[in-house]
């Protein structure tokens, strides 16, 4: 029992950090109406550029080095929106679907100019942690899930307890409308992109920490955001967080049956079985971010 207790909680770590990624292509789609695939790439990036800045020759510690990183993604998320997709936002949603794929690669390569194609790692030394009825958690883990955690939370309190979270919210529920109520679309719009390029890029922060860096790990926890996505509804941003958990603790219970090699087929089958029998994920709403 205390084997599946294990795989349970390490299911609810790996899935919370999902969920951030989760969260960030949802907000996205609830206010712009499409899916970014080069979303993935963000998450490679944040994890990437606090590398650098926590490596030498900057050097800086691990905690610091995440700060200008994130600011960075930032940046990256907002160059998205300003080079590629605001040029195209009166364009179908398949010429934007097609930009974003290709924003894709040219991200992803970009990476491996910078930084090759070799797996590469923070360097951090497994700690034991806590171990409590027969589970353990590793110091590592305890600040993945915290850091998620706490981030989550900060979503939760601006979405319901902020002038910016009732705009967003009015935004992506109809923009026309907002617009004409007073509501800046350009703040929204540059709030938007920030907060899903910071939450993708300090998830893979997170992700990268417990395991290593290479250049398609954007691409590969891209399948399992979107996977989220679909389960938890497409714009619900509360139920992409349970669609990121149900992933996580899915893929984790999975090793009990099947190779940790098959992990990744739990997206994959959570894709095709939502679209075949609920196409609206299981916690849709009517629509927009909520």
């Amino acid at each position: 029992m205390s084997y599946y207790l294990q795989l349970l909680l390490d299911g609810l770590i790996a899935g919370s950090v999902y969920a951030m990624f989760a969260v960030g292509l949802t907000m996205v789609y609830g206010v712009f109406g499409f899916i970014n695939f080069a979303h993935g790439e963000l998450i490679a990036w944040g994890a990437y550029l606090t590398l650098l800045f926590y490596k030498p020759p900057i050097s800086l510690p691990l905690c610091l080095s995440v700060i200008p990183a994130m600011a960075v993604t930032a940046l990256l998320g907002l160059g998205q929106d300003k080079l590629v997709f605001n040029p195209l936002r009166k364009s179908s949603r398949i010429t934007l679907l097609i930009a974003s794929i290709g924003l894709s690669y040219f991200l992803r390569n970009a990476i491996r100019l910078f930084w090759g194609s070799d797996l590469l790692s923070f360097g951090l030394e497994p700690t034991r942690g806590l171990v409590f009825f027969g589970l353990s958690v590793t110091f590592l883990q305890l600040i993945m899930i915290l850091s998620a955690v706490s981030f989550l939370a900060f979503l939760y309190l601006l979405l319901t307890r902020t002038l910016l979270g009732k705009s967003l919210r009015a935004v992506s529920d109809n923009m026309e409308l907002a617009s004409i109520m007073g509501v800046s679309l350009k703040k929204v719009r540059v709030s938007v992109w920030a907060l899903a390029s910071i939450f993708a890029g300090f998830g893979g922060v997170l992700l990268a920490m417990d395991t290593n860096l290479e250049p398609t790990m954007g691409l590969t926890n891209l399948i399992k955001a979107f996977a989220a996505v679909l389960v938890g509804g497409a714009g619900n941003v509360w139920g992409a967080l349970l669609g990121g958990l149900f992933i996580g603790i899915a893929e984790n219970l999975s090793v009990a049956f099947f190779s940790p090699g098959y992990k990744d087929f739990i997206s994959f089958a959570a894709i095709i079985l939502v679209l075949l029998f609920r196409p609206r994920g299981l916690f849709a709403v009517a629509g927009g971010v909520r």
